[in-house]
């Protein structure tokens, strides 16, 4: 499956999601995956949301950097 000689770049995404973390890192992967040919792998970088102002959590807000395997 994997040749010897792979070559990848790294981008930075973030994902936004109300609804967790997990949904925030599975926006980015899908956006990523649809504009970026041999995507394979991701990395968390950071973590942060926003705070209303009565403590609830609003939007939850991921950096990855995402790796794509680079052509021939």
């Amino acid at each position: 499956m994997y040749g010897k000689d792979r070559i990848y770049k790294k981008v930075e995404v973030i994902g936004v999601s109300p609804d967790g973390v997990e949904a925030a890192i599975q926006a980015a992967v899908n956006r990523a995956h649809k504009t970026l040919d041999r995507l394979s792998w991701f990395e968390v970088q950071d973590i942060r949301g926003h705070v209303q102002e009565d403590g609830r959590i609003t939007e939850y807000q991921v950096v990855l950097k995402v790796a794509f395997e680079l052509k021939d």
